[in-house]
């Protein structure tokens, strides 16, 4: 019994994957820029959030702005179900405000 469960838990732990936020959208006048990930029902993420503040304040940069700082919460939404209706991947995406516009020069 206590070997089942060692077997079973590093069979758990063997499904963490290590997701990057991509750009999928926002809106340059608004100073927002959403980035996402996706995973599926047996993957455990491992959000990379330093990354993502990079990305977020590269496209901000581009947009005029010196900065880029996380709304502090996320959205999730299914993206794929089974042939039962259950969800089976999911994509979430967190807002990033832009900040602090940079001096006309």
């Amino acid at each position: 019994m206590k070997s089942l469960i060692v077997v079973a838990s590093l069979a758990l732990s063997a499904c963490a994957t290590t997701e990057t936020l991509v750009p999928v959208g926002g809106s340059r006048s608004d100073g927002v820029v959403k980035l996402a990930y996706q995973y599926g029902m047996f993957q455990k993420p491992v959000v990379n959030y330093d990354a993502a503040i990079h990305t977020a304040t590269a496209r901000c940069a581009a947009w005029g702005y010196s900065n880029a700082e996380a709304f502090g919460s996320s959205e999730s939404s299914c993206v794929a179900v089974n042939g039962y209706g259950s969800c089976i991947a999911w994509r979430v995406t967190v807002a990033y405000q832009c900040t602090t516009p940079r001096a006309p020069q």
